[in-house]
């Protein structure tokens, strides 16, 4: 990938739109695609992850979603999401063209432990992650972030806005997420497609500048 396209023009110029600016109906890849990417959304337990592919999603996501009984209840932690009826068993997936060549295929991942044993395969041949953490309780997403760096995926947070969110400096949620300094922090809030897609972009920037940096350490090598 040589450069970030604009969220401005997240499909390409001419296609039929719904109102929310995705294309209705299309399932066919663009003409001009040249670069297919596999993304993974990952996040805790009723972060936002499904509501983001939704509303990115230039194709009819598709979801795996059951309702929660209370069966579930010994082991899904339902602190700070207690009006959640539903979780993802499965898999999110959504794709959105940026820039008519480039096209994300997002995976959406279940946030429960239970479902940890389905990483590997969703993971894999990802070429990056968008990690969405909730303000509210940032120590839910600490195994998630680790689960994402053990398996050396490139990645980017962004903290997914709730009416209720506490709103901390950038200095400190780095500092309780434990960040490098150059991993992207972004907010957004994932019922906005334009700040969803902002978010995206904030990582397939971060993996653009990743990779002509490996590029250049090549050459001079």
């Amino acid at each position: 990938m040589a450069s970030a396209p604009s969220s401005s023009e997240p499909v390409p110029a001419g296609s039929r739109t719904d109102d929310r600016g995705v294309r209705a109906g299309e399932l066919h890849l663009p003409a001009a695609a040249r670069e297919l990417v596999k993304i993974v959304v990952v996040g805790p337990f009723g972060v936002g992850k499904t509501t983001l592919i939704d509303s990115v999603s230039e194709i009819r996501p598709l979801h795996t979603e059951e309702h929660l009984t209370q069966a579930s209840t010994a082991v899904d932690d339902l602190d700070g999401v207690r009006d959640k009826k539903t979780t993802t068993v499965a898999i999110d997936f959504g794709r959105i063209t940026l820039g008519g060549e480039t096209v994300l295929y997002l995976f959406g991942t279940p946030g429960q432990e239970r479902f940890r044993a389905l990483w590997a395969d969703i993971a894999y041949g990802a070429l990056g992650a968008l990690v969405l953490v909730d303000s509210r309780r940032l120590d839910a997403s600490f195994d998630v972030l680790g689960l994402v760096e053990e398996s050396g995926l490139t990645y980017a947070v962004a903290v997914n806005t709730f009416p209720d969110s506490r709103h901390y400096p950038e200095e400190q949620l780095r500092e309780s997420l434990d960040l490098a300094p150059d991993t992207p922090l972004v907010e957004c809030d994932a019922r906005d497609r334009n700040s969803s897609v902002d978010a995206l972009l904030a990582l397939v920037e971060h993996l653009i500048d990743l990779n002509a940096r490996a590029v250049a350490g090549e050459v001079r090598s």
